[in-house]
């Protein structure tokens, strides 16, 4: 599985609405793919339809051609939604494309510890089960389908209830572990800087990899 991180940045709200309708985009985009979509966790804004992170999971035949389309600078052109008289029409946004098989190879018990560790990854790792909550179906409600990790060392902690199946979302909790310590121990590397959040503040403006117009999102 490939991760898909889109980030508005610290750019304002539009910003954060054009990660909402990019997601839109995406999904429709991959029913001509044979690529599946999951959105793995999400950082909402104050205004509701507005993102300011999602973390999407991306598998499948095309899965990289697909997540490549969408990795770098991303620009929405296109009057101010909220600010009717706002002069600025251009609305950048970012995607970070991250490979889990890297996880597996340099992930570790430790943050920052290097080497392969995943022997004792699992060991580090506690899982409960839970009830899943919010939209998803009866059944979904109606079972202990969810899944909460904490990586002990760490404090790590992350909650999957995107499938049915328990052991499903326990395999998916896993991988948010190693993504998680991943980035961890990038930031540590790069003396403390929160790595999970670096593109929030390096999005860079200009040269965009696709461009999309008006309130339709269309590429243009």
């Amino acid at each position: 599985m490939l991760l898909l991180q889109l980030s508005a940045g610290q750019g304002p709200e539009e910003c954060s609405r054009a990660v909402a309708l990019a997601w839109q985009r995406m999904q429709d985009e991959a029913r001509k793919y044979d690529v599946e979509l999951q959105l793995l966790e999400q950082q909402g804004d104050r205004r509701p339809g507005c993102f300011k992170s999602l973390l999407i999971g991306i598998q499948g035949k095309d899965a990289l051609p697909f997540s490549q389309c969408w990795q770098g600078v991303l620009l929405w052109v296109c009057a101010s939604p909220y600010r009717p008289a706002h002069k600025r029409k251009n609305w950048y946004f970012s995607g970070e494309l991250f490979d889990t098989s890297d996880f597996e190879v340099s992930g570790s018990g430790e943050p920052g510890s290097g080497g392969n560790g995943n022997g004792n990854l699992d060991n580090t790792i506690q899982y409960r089960s839970c009830r899943a909550s919010g939209a998803g179906g009866q059944h979904v409600n109606t079972t202990d389908s969810a899944v909460q990790a904490t990586h002990l060392p760490s404090g790590i902690q992350v909650r999957v209830e995107t499938e049915r199946s328990q052991h499903t979302n326990k395999k998916l909790a896993r991988l948010l572990i190693l993504h998680k310590l991943a980035l961890l121990a990038q930031a540590q590397r790069a003396q403390g800087e929160q790595q999970r959040w670096q593109q929030h503040w390096q999005l860079e403006r200009g040269n965009p990899q696709r461009r999309f117009v008006g309130p339709a999102f269309v590429e243009g």
